[in-house]
């Protein structure tokens, strides 16, 4: 049986031009039609994503751009980290009832690909995805194409609940590629202790086996990686990082996981790696990677990339959750008329843990 919300009006802060501060729009409240949803946003977070669709581009390095204002039209709502409560359906949405509060799985694809029918959605060609391609929770509603991305966090805080569906799937993703592969010495580096980067940490005792090395440039992210569990810390900029991580774990890490993205950031991991060990890259930072390549047959390196998760690891991560299984990030609750200084705030690296809007 359908539902519907009182009130007729949206409430959105939305990119009216790239590399343009978000500008407010009251707009008319969508219909859910045929298998649609219609969420009340509770929660929205803030993701470094957010920050590169709204420049425009991601950097390749060396001058080169990966141009990214293709796919949607201005004016649009980012925000893909959404929890809310259900207010409406259409007539063909099953399996979620009005009222019900949940968790959204952004990363939606065409739905009739290849892609899509191995389970790949967030790797789809034709995306639709929440806040990328489609207009997302910066906003005080947000229209889910079906009730099967919708997810139940049980008694987890909705903040912290909205931030499984980036930082926690794209962690748990990252963890699950380090676990598929016979590791040649027990030690997991984390470089890069931002939002995901600490989901990681904390997710870790879950998914693989090991101690875990925390690395950042910021002294009180490795605080707080200590005060989270990281068997040891190191300052990714000192000159010696690598040799550090080496000399410590007796060889190098059998993996690490690059939560930034920069030719630093991989630089400093594949010098810490093991004989056999895996660079995992997740951020998104930008640049390019120069490397020696006859190190890769030598050491018999592994590099490889990951980008957020697939709707059944959104599903075994929230099992996790509603386990108690995913420990808590700091989360900075922001109103949702602080969506730009939010943003600000990320890209100045001011942010520990997570920015959250809560409309």
């Amino acid at each position: 049986m359908s539902g519907s919300a009182p009130g007729t009006s949206m409430r959105s802060y939305q990119l009216t031009g790239y590399r343009e501060p978000l500008e407010r729009r009251d707009d008319p409240r969508p219909e859910p039609a045929g298998d649609e949803v219609l969420l009340a946003v509770e929660a929205c977070g803030v993701c470094h994503s957010d920050l590169h669709l709204a420049d425009g581009y991601f950097d390749l390095g060396d001058g080169r751009r990966l141009d990214l204002t293709g796919g949607r039209d201005l004016p649009f709502t980012l925000g893909h980290e959404i929890a809310g409560v259900v207010v409406a359906r259409g007539p063909g949405a099953a399996g979620v009832a009005v009222g019900e509060r949940r968790v959204v799985y952004p990363w939606i694809g065409c739905g009739g690909c290849p892609t899509c029918d191995r389970g790949d959605e967030h790797l789809c060609a034709a995306p639709r995805a929440l806040g990328v391609t489609r207009a997302g929770g910066f906003a005080d509603h947000v229209l889910v194409p079906h009730a099967r991305y919708l997810f139940d966090a049980g008694t987890v805080a909705v903040a912290r609940a909205a931030t499984c569906a980036c930082s926690g799937l794209t962690a748990y993703g990252a963890l699950r590629k380090v676990a598929a592969r016979r590791a040649p010495s027990p030690h997991l580096l984390l470089v890069g202790l931002g939002g995901v980067g600490l989901a990681a940490l904390g997710l870790a005792p879950s998914v693989v086996t090991g101690a875990v090395i925390a690395a950042d440039v910021d002294a009180a992210k490795r605080e707080e990686a200590a005060a989270r569990g990281a068997a040891w810390t190191v300052d990714a900029a000192a000159a010696d990082a690598a040799k550090q991580v080496r000399r410590r774990t007796g060889g190098g890490a059998s993996a690490a996981i690059d939560f930034v993205g920069s030719p630093e950031s991989a630089a400093f991991a594949l010098g810490a790696l093991a004989p056999g060990g895996t660079l995992v890259v997740v951020g998104l930072f930008g640049g390019a990677l120069k490397l020696s390549l006859p190190l890769l047959p030598l050491k018999q390196l592994t590099i490889r990339g990951s980008y957020v998760g697939s709707l059944a690891e959104m599903a075994e991560l929230m099992a996790l959750a509603r386990a108690g299984a995913v420990p808590a990030l700091p989360i900075d609750e922001r109103p949702l008329v602080g969506a730009q200084a939010a943003l600000d705030d990320l890209r100045a690296g001011a942010v520990l843990g997570r920015a959250v809007l809560r409309p």
